[in-house]
């Protein structure tokens, strides 16, 4: 059960009504999240501003879904796991690649790279020493990538930690957060 419930249009001004509609009419519908989020409507108003302007980043939306995988088992997102999920199988990830990105990792240098990089800024919050980096850049990141990754992870920390507090119900497939051993 939610510890902080989605806001409904009728309790909500316009300005976050016209919000929803937006993002119902991006996404097809309103997932809990951002009903929630937009109890706080300047919260709402920045996730979707970072999202709109990394979206035409230097990462494909699949290298996207990845860093929002890894960071999303990182901070045991349940709601996060589940949305990007479905998110990154609609972006082109197999199983496969889900369940790796989720776990850091990747069948392929620079996606392996970019899981790993995503995964270890939220374990060491940012703290990555400079040898670690060298290692991220001869597997293919630039400096602008990690950047990148950097904002992208700041932005799935933000739904994480919400979905956290208010417990959000997931509106996705479920998935499991406990990764296979």
């Amino acid at each position: 059960m939610s510890q902080i419930a989605p806001i409904t249009p009728a309790h909500a001004d316009a300005e976050v009504v016209a919000t929803l509609a937006a993002v119902r009419a991006k996404l097809g519908m309103v997932p809990n999240l951002f009903s929630t989020l937009a109890r706080a409507p300047a919260a709402l108003k920045a996730l979707l501003a970072v999202n709109d302007a990394l979206a035409s980043g230097r990462l494909s939306a699949a290298e996207r879904e990845m860093v929002a995988l890894a960071v999303s088992q990182a901070n045991g997102c349940a709601y996060c796991v589940s949305a990007h999920t479905l998110l990154g199988a609609k972006a082109g990830l197999s199983e496969a690649e889900t369940l790796q990105a989720r776990a850091g990792h990747g069948a392929k240098l620079r996606s392996g790279a970019l899981a790993a990089f995503a995964r270890e800024l939220v374990e060491t919050r940012g703290h990555i020493e400079a040898m670690a980096l060298d290692t991220y850049r001869q597997s293919g990141l630039s400096d602008e990538d990690m950047l990148e990754v950097v904002a992208h992870a700041a932005a799935t920390t933000l739904t994480n930690y919400a979905n956290n507090v208010a417990r959000t119900e997931v509106d996705f497939p479920a998935v499991q957060l406990q990764l296979a051993a």
